[in-house]
């Protein structure tokens, strides 16, 4: 194969693939909103808000485990088909469930339990793939581009989610899912992706004890991950509240709910077509702590918002940082982990960072209904920017003595 054809091919390799996610993420986020709006316009409760985190989240976590390593001894094209798969029919089921009249809210916890088992499988997976299908140097701006089309679509996700809500109900987004599934499952069956290179069989346990000592010893993706840990921990009232604020601050209508969505995807939408733009980041690690700063000070703004319309502005002040920080987060994982150990490292990430939620849901669902959510915003913003300052301050300081340790040796 010559080098224009080798160009051609893995082109059209990530188009299809880019295709077959962005499809799936569609019908997800559709679903995802529909039972959270519906969620909250029928209980406007913390705890039922806290529930379906955790039922949404919890899962995903703890097959997670499992999931990574998965994903570097099976095809990572299989498991994310049987990934879809899943979630569909469990979807497909609750569909069923309403239709046939059986509408309790404890059927959309339990459908989140699954969903989110099939996420927890696909999410190493997916993460995982990305240098099998591409060269190394085209992962950002690839990722720019990915970032730029989610959040195309999720920008459609609400308006749509809302309109299906409004007007036939619930079981209109569940149908939407199933639909873009199948789709999407059917366009990543026509690329070819091997399976990882072969590894020395061990037990999954020693396997994944094996990602977690490679984390370890690596001191830039163990600072990473740490810092990731609190900022999920004290950006999880922003992320899970946010519409709960909404309701209780300035009114229950589908369309601030609405709004409140398009704004967020409209942000990511340009800060995504910025990235795949760029290219790449001179420095991804510095990136990641700038963007985390800016996300406290703008979920912190959330907090004192005077009316509608300067939430709306500090939530799209927000989103910006979604495709920069979650671009440089990746890429730099996927060019610094080796291809077979890749699914696990992704897999422990995804279990430190969406593990923490949970948690936090836990304490800050109930002190929602009992302290006011703009006091809860402000402070745990505020925290969410020092973990992002401490983590930019621990970067520059061990990269100075790095840097000192090599002219020393040069000498």
């Amino acid at each position: 194969m010559n080098q224009d054809e080798a160009h051609l091919n893995w082109k059209k390799k990530i188009t299809v693939f880019l295709i077959s996610q962005n499809l799936s993420l569609f019908g997800s986020s559709v679903v995802g909103f529909a039972i959270l709006w519906h969620i909250t316009l029928e209980t406007a409760s913390g705890v039922w808000i806290m529930l379906w985190t955790i039922c949404s989240l919890v899962p995903q976590v703890l097959i997670s485990l499992f999931a990574g390593v998965w994903a570097d001894r099976y095809n990572r094209k299989h498991l994310i088909m049987l990934a879809d798969g899943f979630i569909a029919l469990a979807t497909l089921a609750l569909a069923i469930s309403f239709l046939l009249g059986f509408r309790r809210i404890e059927l959309l916890l339990i459908a989140s339990v699954v969903r989110s088992l099939g996420t927890g499988v696909q999410t190493p997976a997916v993460n995982a793939i990305y240098p099998q299908l591409m060269p190394e140097d085209r992962l950002t701006k690839v990722q720019g581009i990915n970032q730029t089309l989610s959040s195309g679509l999720t920008l459609l996700s609400p308006a749509i989610g809302g309109l299906l809500l409004g007007t036939v109900g619930i079981v209109g987004a569940f149908f939407v899912d199933v639909v873009t599934a199948a789709l999407a499952i059917l366009v990543i069956s026509r690329i070819h992706v091997e399976r990882p290179p072969a590894t020395p069989a061990k037990s999954v346990w020693k396997d994944m004890a094996a990602g977690v000592s490679y984390i370890w010893e690596h001191g830039q993706l163990r600072r990473l991950i740490i810092c990731f840990l609190f900022v999920f921990l004290f950006a999880t009232p922003a992320f899970t509240m946010s519409h709960l604020m909404i309701v209780r601050t300035f009114g229950d209508e589908v369309w601030r709910l609405t709004a409140n969505e398009l704004v967020w995807s409209s942000a990511m939408i340009a800060s995504g077509i910025f990235v795949s733009v760029k290219g790449k980041f001179r420095n991804k690690l510095a990136t990641i702590a700038i963007c985390n700063i800016g996300f406290g000070v703008a979920f912190g703004l959330l907090g004192i918002s005077w009316n509608f319309a300067s939430y709306l502005v500090f939530m799209g002040m927000a989103g910006l940082f979604i495709p920069v920080v979650t671009t440089a987060q990746t890429v730099f994982v996927q060019e610094t982990v080796p291809p077979d150990m890749l699914g696990r490292v992704f897999s422990v990430i995804q279990i430190i960072t969406m593990g923490v939620v949970p948690i936090a849901i836990l304490f800050f669902g109930p002190l929602a209904d009992v302290v006011p959510i703009q006091t809860i915003l402000f402070v745990s913003s505020a925290l969410l920017a020092l973990a992002g300052a401490v983590y930019g301050l621990s970067e520059r300081r061990k990269s100075g003595i790095a840097e000192k340790t090599r002219r020393k040796d040069a000498e």
